[in-house]
This record gives C-alpha cells, sequence and structure tokens, in this order.
C-alpha cells in the first residue's frame, strides 16, 4: 500500500514509496496515470494505493510519459 496525505489545496504533500527526483505529486500523478482504479481515498485528507510490491517496483522503473 502506498499512503498519500493532501494539502488543503488538493495537491498532494506526503506520499508513500516515492523515487528519488519525483516530486510527491508527480509521482501521485504517475500512479494515477497507470494505476488509478487502485487509488482509494480515505477521510481526512488521505488516500491509499493497493498495489501488490512487484507493481510498485515497475512503476518505480518507468520514465515518466
Amino acid at each position: 500500500m502506498i499512503h498519500v496525505r493532501f494539502s488543503a489545496d488538493g495537491s498532494v504533500s506526503e506520499i508513500g514509496e516515492r523515487p528519488t527526483g519525483l516530486t510527491p505529486q508527480d509521482w501521485f500523478n504517475r500512479l494515477s496515470d497507470k494505476a488509478g482504479t487502485k487509488f482509494q481515498p480515505l477521510s481526512g485528507g488521505r488516500g491509499i494505493f493497493r498495489l501488490p510490491p512487484e507493481e510498485v517496483e515497475v512503476l518505480k522503473t518507468m520514465t515518466a510519459n
């Protein structure tokens, strides 16, 4: 699971498993683009991506499109 925390303006302030070189928002955008159906919004400005570890590793190594 990758945990996400949003700021009051809706931007991403924190996100787990973020690769070096990507901002929190860029990593969220990549995950949303490639695995958006696996995102679950939670209360309190939070959410999670439910992904197997292997899929996370693949997404980390992808070049941004």
